[in-house]
């Protein structure tokens, strides 16, 4: 054993090995801060530089890559409010109300630290453990996995909002809507509508740039200021830092269920980020300033979403079993070397394995430390004046989202659902509770669908699902006395009525929204009806469901009871009331309607071009020479990604007339 560790820390410690893990380190810097590429894109990237390497070193550089995107993603989650990655979804809550009160550089230093730490705890858990977690890992089966769905289910009790029918219902859409496309069970196609783009289900970069990253940017539009009103602190830093370790255990728990949670196939990081960010909700004594810029929000998800990828990297080495999306390129990448996951990576690879979990360590120390370095200037881009920065942040969210399926689909889900999101963000309807449900929806199915096959109903009686449910229990419980609302409060039970009365007057508007809802589920529960019994029983019930939160609401709504939480509408709300039309509340919605609209007439890339001088020239009234410069470096930036990672563009209806050159085709 001795003669094992001491190969793999001298595989470690050579200069080729380091060199190519900077190289990952790097790459994925630059990756993670583009919002909506992630990992799967990156090691997409690298995959043809793995030829002729040694095993160890072109490991070493997959692995620099994996480990810091959750690190540098970051940048556009606290900057923007868009979140970088699945993975980084949560840290939007409170990271981005950091930055909009001049600590910016507070908000990236604690969460660089968190991230950090999370790594490091990540790769000791798996140094501790990689020989004898087979057996563990093994002891999970369809039903605790299906329980762990619910689990992560419960974190809807904290994120449910002001009003717990709103929380629910929305959830039930989110369970809705990912359960469009192929159902597990018998691969009957739902809720497609004779949409070919629907056949596959919505992407999750999709839904969580339209539900998070549109209503951000519309609403600083309609303030047309910077993101943040006050300087940049240029010792936010060292707070930063203060911030985490007066956090320690929070981070140490939050670590211990990012690989926990890593560690089982299926969950991977879109979900880890929520229930840590939950977990601290719960447990935290004054939880008020949730939502509001709580440094405890953003050290939870990011101690995470860091030990998340240490824990992922056991079933992927040990079994070959993916642990999440980004794990399935990098077991691509081990089979490519020629490297076989399995027992043979304890035994007689065991010092492959362990350079590997070392490198996962160190590749976190180098991205923490550079994005450290970094976060204090980059943190000056919240004192742009926003309407410069908008056309950047609208083309770069239009561009991750077509790199879900490459398909100008990508671009009507994207309007569709900001859309969606503005109206559920101005009525206080919770979106992570709908993002959640959106997430855990193909897990909860397929687990519960295998559960009874396996196991019939006398599965409920299996002791790992007997504690998951009373661990799921416990979360509903605590979550539902502890509620974050999509406003920045935190809400009791019992409490029914807010101080800020004059803000729920508006009942016209709430109505017809939630007429909306009801009509979303009255569709999906028509459509599930139309199915076989094993096709439609999970839409069906969810639809059920979430019809009888919204008709709860319903009469509270239409009576109108003044001060009640139910009739929240931030169109009331001085902080964030603005001018109509392209400079309210619908600014970010019509111009990225504007840039969709013409590139299904003209093609993307020629259609970004028109929409940013535009956009610079009257929303922004930029001078002539700034909008030239702005445009070109936008197009020069967004033509090397796409050449980097052999992207063709998504063409118009003139492309099927005219035959352009690339990248106008």
């Amino acid at each position: 054993m001795a003669d094992t560790l001491l190969a793999a820390l001298s595989a470690l410690m050579t200069f080729d090995h380091l060199l190519y893990m900077l190289i990952g380190v790097t790459v994925g810097l630059v990756i993670g801060v583009i919002p909506g590429l992630g990992g799967i894109a990156g090691l997409s990237l690298l995959m043809p530089f793995l030829y002729g390497m040694d095993d160890i070193s072109a490991l070493a550089m997959l692995i620099g890559l994996v480990a810091v995107i959750p690190t540098s993603d970051t940048f556009s989650s606290v900057l923007m409010g868009i979140p970088g990655s699945s993975a980084s979804q949560a840290t939007v809550l409170d990271g981005f109300p950091l930055a909009r009160q001049g600590q910016a550089a507070r908000a990236l230093s604690a969460a660089f630290i968190s991230s950090m730490f999370g790594g490091i705890f990540g790769a000791v858990v798996l140094t501790g453990f990689v020989v004898v977690a087979r057996p563990l890992i093994l002891m999970f089966g369809s039903a605790e996995l299906f329980m762990l769905a619910l689990f992560g289910l419960s974190m809807v009790a904290v994120l449910a909002g002001r009003s717990l029918a709103k929380g629910l219902a929305a959830c039930a859409v989110g369970l809705l809507i990912g359960s469009i496309g192929g159902a597990p069970a018998t691969g009957e196609f739902r809720m497609t509508f004779g949409m070919g783009y629907l056949y596959d289900g919505i992407p999750l970069v999709v839904i969580g740039l339209g539900l998070f990253a549109v209503p951000e940017i519309s609403d600083l539009l309609r303030r047309n200021a910077s993101i943040s009103d006050r300087p940049p602190l240029g010792s936010g830093w060292a707070k930063g830092f203060r911030d985490w370790y007066s956090n320690i255990w929070l981070s140490i728990r939050c670590s211990g269920m990012g690989c926990m949670i890593g560690a089982i196939p299926g969950l991977g990081g879109s979900v880890v980020d929520w229930i840590a960010y939950g977990h601290a909700v719960q447990t935290c004594k004054n939880p008020e300033n949730f939502g509001k810029g709580d440094p405890r929000g953003v050290v939870a998800p990011e101690s995470a979403n860091n030990a998340m990828q240490g824990g992922a990297l056991l079933p992927t080495m040990l079994f070959g079993i993916p642990g999440s999306g980004s794990m399935a390129v990098f077991l691509g990448g081990m089979v490519l070397l020629g490297m076989e996951p399995g027992p043979a990576m304890v035994t007689t690879n065991l010092d492959v394995t362990y350079s590997v979990i070392w490198s996962l360590a160190l590749a976190n120390v180098m991205g923490a430390g550079i994005c450290l370095l970094l976060a204090i200037p980059i943190s000056r881009l919240t004192q742009i004046r926003f309407p410069l920065l908008a056309p950047f942040m609208i083309t770069l969210i239009c561009f991750a989202a077509f790199q879900a399926t490459r398909d100008i689909g990508d671009l009507l889900a994207l309007l569709s659902l900001g859309l969606l999101g503005i109206l559920m963000k101005r009525f206080a309807w919770p979106r992570p509770a709908m993002l959640i449900g959106f997430v855990l929806a193909p897990q909860s199915e397929t687990y519960l669908y295998q559960a009874v096959q396996f196991y019939d109903w006398s599965f409920v009686t299996r002791p790992g699902v007997i504690i998951i449910g009373v661990l799921t229990l416990a979360s509903v419980i605590f979550g539902i006395r502890k509620r974050v609302d999509d406003t920045g409060h935190v809400v009791s039970a019992s409490k029914d009525t807010d101080e800020h009365e004059g803000r729920w007057t508006s009942r016209a508007p709430q109505i017809i929204f939630a007429l909306m809802i009801v009509g979303l589920l009255i569709a999906g529960l028509k459509d599930a009806l139309d199915q076989s019994f094993l096709a439609a029983v999970f839409p069906a019930s969810v639809a059920v469901v979430g019809l009888a939160m919204a008709l709860w609401l319903l009469p509270e709504l239409i009576a109108g009871h003044r001060g009640h939480v139910s009739h929240y509408d931030s169109e009331l709300d001085g902080e964030t009331v603005g001018k109509a039309g392209i400079g309210g509340l619908w600014g970010g919605a019509f111009w990225i309607g504007g840039l969709v609209l013409a590139s299904a007439l003209i093609g993307f890339y020629l259609a970004m071009i028109l929409f940013f001088v535009a956009f610079l020239h009257v929303r922004a009234r930029a001078k002539p020479l700034q909008t030239l410069i702005m445009t070109a470096a936008a197009a020069a930036f967004i033509l090397l990604i796409a050449k980097m990672l052999s992207l063709n563009f998504p063409s118009g209806l003139a492309q099927s007339y005219l035959d352009l050159p690339w990248p106008f085709r």
